[in-house]
């Protein structure tokens, strides 16, 4: 299957405290598509991850530094969740200012769980319709997000796209979201 040949997704992530299913499955099911995917960290070597925050999960290679990152070359940002891996990525500079650039030049994201945290912190969902682990509610509303309680919410507001999803659960439903997405 390549039906996303060609297209390069960006997918950011902590060294450690990611959840495993959330980085795992759609950068899996979106390489089995054809696209190609590019998991940046802070740091090389590995990401260690985590299963539900708290068990010991897979760790994945580190492809990038995100300081060493091009966004401009990606087609779409991939934001996966984690409490401790989402809470970090908020504060890093470097994944605030790749964050600001695919929304500024109208790129898709797409975050799932804890992922929208980074988004909050750069002030970019204003106006947006999302979903999120739930405890992101408040947060989400307090930087003029409308929070939706859904499986998947593709908002195209503001001149770029937004898909996010609520937990693991979810993921069937954010990734086929991803691949529509990415087809048109």
């Amino acid at each position: 299957m390549a039906e996303l040949s060609g297209k390069k997704i960006l997918l950011l992530s902590e060294n450690q405290g990611v959840e495993q299913d959330e980085l795992k499955v759609p950068a899996e099911k979106l390489r089995e598509a054809g696209a190609e995917v590019t998991v940046a960290a802070p740091e090389t070597g590995e990401i260690k991850s985590l299963v539900s925050d708290w068990d010991l999960g897979e760790t994945f290679p580190v492809d990038q530094t995100i300081s060493s990152v091009n966004e401009s070359e990606y087609d779409l940002l991939l934001l996966p969740g984690g409490t401790l891996n989402a809470d970090s990525l908020r504060l890093n500079e470097d994944a605030q200012k790749i964050a600001k650039s695919f929304v500024s030049s109208g790129r898709p994201v797409a975050s799932i769980c804890h992922g929208p945290w980074l988004l909050v912190e750069t002030g970019v969902v204003d106006g947006k319709t999302l979903t999120s682990y739930a405890s992101l509610k408040t947060d989400i509303t307090n930087a003029g997000g409308n929070w939706v309680d859904q499986e998947v919410k593709v908002c195209p507001a503001n001149e770029w796209t937004l898909i996010t999803s609520r937990n693991p659960g979810d993921l069937e439903a954010f990734v086929g979201a991803i691949k529509e997405q990415l087809s048109v």
